[in-house]
């Protein structure tokens, strides 16, 4: 991600920031390459594990063309999906992190590598987020597929209740 790209996901990222011309020049300076940014004002976070966040990814990316932003950790052992704002304050699921208003978020700047978060979908500036409902649907769907391919790995295929 280069070019004009980058400029407006810097723009869309830093525009929910108190003083986004100084979380800019701050945040282009920062040696780790991250800022701290508010969610819950255009945007919220949905953190699942690893184990499930990538799987959720893999059927997203077959369901649409392109998620909204999805971060990932130091060692990739939770994933971040961005969602409409509000989305945190009605989600009931259950085992699945959530920052919206109040929350601050780690973020890395758009096209340069970290060595903390890295962006797996990095935004793309014009504000597509991931459908709220979809992602759960995904998740839904991810989870489904585990718990059949650990059903087939102990041998239960086939049996009652299995």
């Amino acid at each position: 991600m280069t070019g004009p790209e980058t400029k407006a996901a810097i723009e869309w990222l830093t525009s929910v920031a108190p003083d986004p011309g100084a979380c800019r020049w701050e945040w282009e300076r920062n040696p780790q390459g991250i800022a701290l940014l508010p969610a819950g004002r255009r945007w919220d976070v949905l953190i699942l594990p690893g184990e499930l966040g990538y799987p959720t990814l893999d059927v997203l990316t077959r369901l649409i063309d392109r998620p909204g932003p999805v971060l990932a950790d130091f060692g990739e052992s939770r994933m971040g999906f961005f969602v409409p704002p509000g989305t945190v304050s009605r989600w009931v699921g259950t085992g699945i992190r959530g920052c919206g208003q109040g929350a601050w978020i780690v973020v890395p700047y758009p096209g340069r590598a970290t060595g903390g978060v890295r962006w797996l979908i990095p935004p793309d500036g014009s504000g597509t987020l991931t459908d709220a409902a979809l992602l759960e649907l995904a998740m839904h769907e991810a989870a489904g597929a585990a718990a059949g391919d650990a059903r087939y790995a102990r041998g239960d295929r086939g049996r009652p209740g299995g």
